[in-house]
C-alpha cells in the first residue's frame, strides 16, 4: 500500500511517501480502506519525536475513516462493507489501517466520510471536555481560545449544542476572526490585539466565563484565571505555546473555581470503553447537522508534508484533511 513514513525525526521533509506492506489485523482488530486521514497537532509532535518510542519506520496520523474489507476472529460489533472511523492502532496515513474494535465506531449512512474523518478527534474531544470534564449546565458562558482551529471552531458548535448561552474565542489575528464567527462564536478576541482578559469581564458584565477551554498553557493559562467566573472550571488540554502553564492555588479554593485536565490521547489508552457513548452523540449530531465540521484545506497523501507545513504556521483554520483514496 501508499503510506507516509516516517524514518528519523525532524522537519515536515522526512515524511516520505512510500511503498509499505498491509497491516496484518490481530484477533480483536477490523482492517479498515482508508478514504480519509485528518492531520492533527499531535502527527507534528510525533513528527518531532515528542513522546516517540524511536522505533522507525512508523505511519504518523492519529484518526481515519473508511470501509471495512476485513475482520479479525473475535470481532462482534462490524461487519466487512461497514462505514466507519477509527483511531488505528499504527497510524492512518496509509491506504489500509489496523484498528481495534474499541476504537473502531459506525459512521451513519447521512454523514460523509470526510466529515467523519475531520470530526473524529475534534469532536470526541470536545464533547468531553464540555459535557464530561466541565459538566457544562444551561445558559453558562464558554471561552475558547485558539477558536478559529480545528478543536476551537468545534468546541464552540458544542458549547451551544450543549446549552451554552454565549461562546467567546480568542484568535491570534484578524485573518482568524471570520472562521471563529462562522462557527458561531458570539464574540471573538484578537488576543494580539487587546486584553483578553479584561474584554471578557467586560462582554460578561464582570461576572467572567463560566468555563474556559485551554490548549495554549504559558501566560495564557494564568492569565485566563482574571477572567474565570466564581464556580468556574478552567480545563486544560494542550500546550500548543510550548511553554508550561501556571496556576496558583489563590486562583482555586476562595473563588471556589477549579483548573481541570484532559488527554484525549491518555483516554483512548486507559479508558478507551468511555469513548463509545461520546461516539453515538458525535455522531447523532453529525447526522441531525447540528455539528459541522469544517474542513479548511485538503491534500493528497503524497503532500502531507504540505499539510504539516500548514499545520505548523499557525494559519490554518478549521480542519486539515488528507485524501486517500
Amino acid at each position: 500500500m501508499k503510506a507516509i513514513a516516517v524514518t528519523q525525526y525532524g522537519s515536515p521533509d522526512v515524511l516520505i511517501y512510500t511503498e509499505m506492506e498491509i497491516p496484518k489485523i490481530m484477533r480483536d482488530q477490523v482492517l479498515i480502506k482508508v478514504e480519509n486521514a485528518s492531520v492533527n497537532f499531535a502527527d507534528v509532535k510525533a513528527r518531532i519525536g515528542q513522546g516517540g518510542t524511536g522505533r522507525f519506520p512508523f505511519i504518523p496520523g492519529l484518526d481515519a475513516a473508511g470501509v471495512v474489507v476485513e475482520i479479525g476472529s473475535e470481532i462482534t460489533k462490524f461487519k466487512i462493507g461497514d462505514r466507519v472511523a477509527a483511531f488505528p492502532s499504527e497510524g492512518s496515513y496509509g491506504e489500509y489501517a489496523a484498528a481495534e474494535e474499541n476504537l473502531t465506531f459506525a459512521v451513519p449512512d447521512e454523514v460523509a466520510l470526510d466529515k467523519a474523518a475531520a470530526s473524529l478527534t475534534v469532536s470526541f474531544l470536545s464533547y468531553k471536555l464540555l459535557a464530561d470534564i466541565a459538566r457544562i449546565q444551561n445558559g453558562e458562558t464558554v471561552l475558547v481560545h485558539s477558536a478559529a482551529g480545528g478543536v476551537g471552531t468545534t468546541a464552540i458548535q458544542m458549547a451551544k449544542i450543549l446549552g451554552a448561552d454565549l461562546v467567546i474565542g480568542t484568535v491570534g489575528n484578524e485573518t482568524k476572526v471570520p472562521a471563529a464567527v462562522e462557527a458561531g462564536s458570539d464574540h471573538v478576541i484578537v488576543y494580539e490585539e487587546i486584553d483578553f482578559a479584561e474584554r471578557v469581564i467586560e462582554i460578561t458584565g464582570g461576572k467572567g466565563a463560566d468555563i474556559i477551554l485551554d490548549s495554549l498553557a504559558g501566560s495564557i493559562t494564568q492569565k485566563s484565571f482574571s477572567c474565570l467566573a466564581e464556580y468556574g472550571r478552567l480545563i486544560q488540554f494542550g500546550n500548543s505555546s510550548g511553554k508550561p502553564g501556571i496556576i496558583n492555588t489563590n486562583d482555586l479554593h476562595k473563588s471556589c473555581r477549579s483548573a481541570l485536565g484532559y488527554s484525549l490521547g491518555t483516554t483512548r489508552k486507559k479508558r478507551p470503553e468511555s469513548l463509545r457513548e461520546t461516539a453515538q452523540k458525535v455522531m447523532q449530531f453529525l447526522k441531525e447537522e447540528r455539528l459541522n465540521i469544517r474542513i479548511g484545506n485538503r491534500f493528497p497523501l503524497e503532500e502531507a508534508a504540505e499539510a504539516h507545513k500548514l499545520i505548523e504556521s499557525r494559519m490554518s483554520t478549521g480542519k486539515i484533511l488528507l485524501d486517500i483514496q
